[in-house]
């Protein structure tokens, strides 16, 4: 008797417009749809560290991150939207639970895709942070991270606002058209910051150049000392600091000697015109020796190479198989002390600029001659 004058009571009241009955009914399916979702989450989450754990992919671990980061209040909007939904509301409700659907969902969606921009930043960071902490370099890697996020995160979330204010009746067409006029606008008076930005972010991502280095960029030789967001800083040989713009560096081929193994030295030098061919053709066999005297050195080839102007030339080649620059000038120092012993040795002089002329005698006196002379 109780029960049935308690659900008459149920179907007879109402609240705001709405039977009773109804907004407990919406109000069940909120909760048991909060319920699900929760246990949905749950079950892919699971799954994807299940993935995660056979593969050992950094996209799986990725994925439970970003699941993990789901938001609880757009959760419990989602489910109160499911329970709205069973609300018996007037046309103009439903247009707008429609747009509230949307709205929860593409917040959702940018939050989701800034957990994976900081994962991926954050990763970044770990890869190249402590490699780089020796070198001197975290500075800018983390510049160069945080510009990178910014970047990612400004763009997301303009695309997210973009896609709501569209969807909510707004017309963006004008807004759009305004933005690429000021993007344009603000680009083109900051060309030559915006490009030294982005090509430090390039120094930072394909590490064309580390700090340490000893690097050539077209004139400027020296150790790279610091790599800016605008410039970089290097170090010459003659002992002065050298700051040239990131854009204007990488616009030109850059030699970096960190990773270099072995010198490829090519040297010639010229003996005299006195030489005999005997001689000449034991000059070849003489340098080898000289290098392949040396255990650091490895010899490729010696030729007589051409007849000069006051020289025989001759034309060396070998490889130095250390890179230190010193060693390489120490061991040539040693390869031209001992040619010249064995030139000397071998009775052959080293060739020195010399001119020969002829003097052409002068013509027999003959008929008439004297009146040219008089002439």
């Amino acid at each position: 008797m109780q029960y049935d004058a308690f659900a008459d009571w149920v179907r007879q009241t109402s609240f705001a417009g709405l039977p009773l009955w109804n907004l407990m009914l919406a109000l069940a399916a909120a909760v048991a749809s909060y319920v699900l979702i929760g246990l949905l989450l749950r079950l892919l989450t699971g799954r994807a560290k299940t993935w995660a754990s056979l593969t050992g992919g950094a996209a799986a671990r990725t994925g439970v991150d970003v699941l993990e980061g789901t938001s609880r209040p757009l959760m419990l909007v989602l489910a109160l939207l499911i329970g709205a939904s069973l609300l018996d509301l007037p046309g103009r409700w439903e247009n707008r639970l429609d747009q509230l659907w949307f709205v929860a969902m593409a917040l959702q969606m940018g939050l989701w895709g800034r957990r994976a921009i900081d994962l991926g930043v954050h990763r970044y960071l770990e890869r190249h942070g402590p490699a780089n902490a020796a070198t001197g370099t975290a500075q800018q890697v983390g510049a160069s991270a945080t510009l990178l996020s910014w970047g990612l995160r400004s763009l997301l979330w303009s695309v997210v606002l973009l896609a709501i204010l569209s969807n909510v009746g707004v017309n963006i067409t004008a807004f759009i058209a305004s933005l690429g006029v000021g993007g344009i606008a603000v680009a083109l008076a900051v060309q030559n910051i915006l490009g030294d930005l982005f090509a430090s972010l390039a120094i930072a991502v394909d590490k064309p150049f580390e700090v340490g280095d000893f690097i050539t960029v077209g004139s400027i030789s020296g150790t790279v000392q610091v790599i800016g967001l605008k410039t970089t800083r290097i170090r010459s040989l003659q002992g002065e600091q050298i700051v040239v713009s990131n854009t204007d560096l990488l616009k030109q081929t850059i030699s970096n000697f960190r990773l270099l193994e072995t010198r490829r030295i090519v040297f010639g030098f010229g003996v005299a015109y006195g030489t005999t061919p005997e001689q000449a053709q034991a000059i070849p066999g003489l340098v080898r020796r000289l290098i392949e005297a040396q255990p650091k050195l490895r010899f490729d080839r010696a030729h007589f190479k051409a007849f000069g102007a006051s020289s025989l030339d001759y034309e060396v080649v070998y490889f130095v198989e250390d890179p230190a620059y010193g060693v390489y000038m120490d061991l040539q120092q040693s390869i031209n002390l001992g040619l010249m012993r064995e030139l000397q040795a071998l009775g052959v002089e080293f060739a020195v600029p010399t001119r020969t002329l002829h003097i052409a005698s002068a013509p027999a006196q003959g008929p008439g001659s004297e009146l040219l002379a008089a002439r």
